[in-house]
């Protein structure tokens, strides 16, 4: 067993790597770059030379190219010191001609070693001709990032692991120290935590009172950064972070201030600089560590989509699998005709139909059709579990239903009634147990599957979940977010069936993955 799921986590591995470099290739490479700017407000109120400069410095954020302005060459050779600041305001006014016939002496000598080293390392250079039209002149180089450069750099920055060297700054002596009285809570409480000096977080690992009831910043995963809705935030974080109106508690800050605010200290991140750019930070930090998230009541859009998904999938097994053995031990019984209509129904439908009609089924009995995060209910649940759990209701009972019924007129079975056996001892002992292994195996799948969101049922009934999150990406060539997504869905596959081969042979001891040698 140990062997096969190295053997799996191996081959998987690589599976993710494969898939996410396929995505990449057809997103960078087989689409428009231009495309990226369908959903951009900004780029439609921009003309002339501003709207191609906004256009290169997208495609830079976007990893498209390496973009390098005249100013900022200009810039590094000060601080490399090979110029002054004031030699470099001199020759930083380049002339209006694309063709550089009314720069100065001076200004044409940098210009020319401007175009020199940059085309010598693989460069195009673009001057821009300034006119009232275009507006102000612009002199610009830049290069296309390699796909596989693109590649790697998303890999390798997928997992990052804080460490006491991110600030810059910092008040007291780098380092990382373990409480056990959280001053959060005013350091009388008992509450473990992990502190650092010096790292990106402050709290790299702490206890509170919501699930999961402990929680890290010490590893990061980054999945790319989005640059439509919420824009700038990371595709993890856009999944992760609490959504709903803001909860106010009594806040304890580490200066020893108390306040009713809605500030989570255990979010505070390094800022440098930040203690005094503000009177009200000097009032409750002693650190650079002010930049703090809020304390929402409600869940992430991951959360929203697990918790719905969690209770479909029980809903699901519940009702499922007892129809399932109710239809073939009565087969052909008005029970199994009723469950065959059901299954032919829900597959002959489509998922959006029949979505609908649960939904004004529903409304007809005061059951709210839409969610609202600002005034949570639990009614709000019921109609989408439900809809998500009965197609998953009809898959599990038609083929729980046929495999026992396959397993009925097996050999073991004759084999069994043979020797005596009744038909409950049969039915217990042997076809309910081949017949469910198949089923065992895709509820790892249906778990993690939670994850992801449903992507109509969540439409539908506007959950703010994670279902719509690579759809909307899609629409708006959101690239970071498209890869980013694809790859968690990669790795849930991944995880999902070798969990289900697992749950398998747990089940099943006839059922191994170790290979014999004669």
């Amino acid at each position: 067993m140990t062997r096969y799921l190295i053997n799996r986590l191996i081959r998987g591995f690589f599976s993710i790597i494969a898939v996410v470099a396929i995505i990449m290739i057809l997103v960078y490479s087989a689409l428009n770059r231009d495309l990226i700017f369908a959903a951009d407000p900004m780029f439609s109120r921009l003309a002339g030379n501003n709207k191609t400069i906004y256009k290169y410095q997208r495609w830079e954020e976007y990893g498209y190219i390496d973009y390098v302005p005249y100013a900022d060459w200009l810039t590094e050779l000060i601080k490399n010191g090979e110029i002054t600041s004031e030699k470099a305001t001199e020759v930083g006014s380049f002339g209006s001609d694309v063709n550089g016939k009314d720069d100065t002496p001076a200004v044409k000598e940098y210009v020319d070693k401007f175009y020199a080293y940059y085309q010598s390392n693989g460069y195009t250079i673009k001057r821009l001709k300034a006119s009232n039209k275009n507006g102000y002149q612009q002199l610009f180089a830049y290069k296309d990032i390699p796909i596989f450069t693109r590649m790697w750099n998303f890999f390798s920055k997928v997992i990052s692991i804080d460490n006491i060297h991110y600030a810059e700054e910092v008040t007291g002596e780098r380092g990382i120290t373990f409480t056990l009285f959280d001053p959060v809570y005013g350091g009388n409480v008992f509450s473990p935590a992990i502190i650092g000096n010096g790292t990106k977080y402050k709290y790299l690992l702490y206890f509170d009172n919501k699930f999961p009831f402990i929680h890290q910043n010490l590893i990061t995963i980054n999945l790319g950064k989005a640059y439509t809705e919420q824009k700038g935030v990371d595709v993890w974080n856009k999944m992760t972070n609490i959504q709903g109106n803001q909860e106010k508690t009594n806040v304890i800050y580490p200066t020893g201030l108390e306040e009713l605010s809605a500030d989570n200290l255990h979010s505070a991140t390094y800022v440098k600089g930040s203690l005094n750019s503000n009177p009200i930070y000097l009032d409750r930090y002693t650190d650079d560590y002010t930049n703090v998230s809020l304390n929402k009541d409600g869940l992430s859009a991951m959360g929203y989509s697990f918790l719905i998904g969690i209770l479909s999938v029980v809903l699901a097994y519940l009702l499922g699998i007892p129809l399932g053995i109710f239809m073939a031990r009565h087969k052909d019984g008005v029970i199994d005709k009723i469950g065959t209509f059901y299954i032919i129904f829900i597959i002959a439908v489509p998922s959006l139909a029949y979505i609908f009609i649960f939904r004004a089924i529903g409304g007809a009995f005061g059951l709210p059709i839409t969610f609202d995060t600002t005034a949570i209910k639990t009614t709000m649940y019921i109609l989408p579990i439900v809809s998500l759990a009965l197609p998953s209701v009809a898959g599990l009972m038609k083929w729980l239903r046929r495999y026992m019924i396959d397993q009925s007129n097996a050999d073991y079975v004759k084999f069994a009634r043979s020797e005596g056996l009744s038909e409950n001892e049969i039915f217990r002992k042997h076809i309910l147990k081949n017949a469910a292994i198949p089923i065992i195996h895709g509820i790892p799948g249906a778990i993690l599957g939670s994850l992801v969101g449903a992507l109509i049922t969540e439409s539908v009934y506007v959950v703010p979940g994670t279902g719509r999150l690579l759809t909307e990406a899609i629409s708006t060539y959101d690239n970071a977010v498209i890869v980013g997504v694809a790859m968690f869905y990669a790795v849930l596959s991944v995880v999902s069936i070798i969990l289900g081969d697992v749950l398998m042979a747990m089940i099943d001891p006839r059922i191994s993955f170790s290979s014999k040698g004669r």
